[in-house]
């Protein structure tokens, strides 16, 4: 019956959870960190793009998304191995996550669109360093 009912919601969202989860499933290591990221950025765009449509309850999900996200990532930080590097990406994290949370009270989409810009950067990273 929740499959049913998944199904018959909106079928983008149902096809992107789908997608979502599948990747996820093939994904390890760098792999996962790397589709972490890349959702990550998306989820942050699209709450831009909602608050700039006013589309609350999309910019709600995306907001809890990111944030979800990003308390993923900093979960998977290893402090003994990673050194500073781990501390910076903790420390960034958790400025993004306040920036977003912050704003998700506003009606301004720089915030999301900074955060996003900030951490595509390090996607690109992450993609770079798994093609070589």
């Amino acid at each position: 019956m929740a499959y049913a009912t998944l199904l018959s919601g909106d079928p983008y969202a149902t096809y992107r959870q789908i997608d979502v989860v599948g990747r996820t499933a093939e994904a390890q290591g760098p792999g996962l960190v790397q589709l972490l990221y890349e959702e990550l950025v998306s989820a942050l765009r699209a709450a831009a793009w909602a608050v700039e449509h006013n589309q609350l309850r999309t910019k709600s999900d995306r907001i809890t998304r990111a944030t979800a996200i990003l308390f993923a990532l900093e979960s998977g930080l290893d402090f003994e191995r990673g050194g500073e590097v781990s501390n910076t990406l903790a420390r960034l994290y958790g400025g993004i996550r306040r920036s977003i949370v912050d704003a998700s009270i506003g009606t301004d989409p720089r915030p999301f669109r900074e955060a996003a810009g900030s951490l595509s950067e390090i996607a690109e990273a992450w993609r770079t360093a798994r093609a070589a």
